[in-house]
């Protein structure tokens, strides 16, 4: 049987942000959008403590967490789909860096 290759946690955290995001606004339920975001955080971060430790999983859970509400205020200044992919962006990288890098 072969194995199915699993998707990167920057990926899975990138797409957490975008999607919580995009269900919230398309069916003008915040907390579904909250779903998404937290069960991809989640996802993200069993991953992360797997491939690079408490530490950086923790690390990294901060940064999520982080990105979500910084993306208030910045879109704000530059729109909230421009200011939700920015954060994904970063969070993308630095799961990368941290966790995806190597594994």
């Amino acid at each position: 049987m072969a194995k199915i290759p699993s998707i990167p946690s920057s990926v899975i955290a990138a797409s957490g942000l975008v999607g919580g995001y995009g269900v919230a606004r398309w069916t003008r339920k915040r907390q579904l959008g909250g779903v998404v975001l937290a069960a991809a955080g989640a996802t993200a971060a069993q991953q992360w403590r797997k491939q690079a430790g408490g530490k950086a999983a923790g690390a990294l859970t901060v940064t999520y967490i982080a990105a979500f509400a910084g993306s208030h205020p910045l879109a704000k200044k530059v729109g909230a789909w421009p200011a939700v992919f920015g954060v994904a962006g970063a969070v993308a990288l630095a799961s990368w860096a941290v966790a995806d890098r190597n594994a």
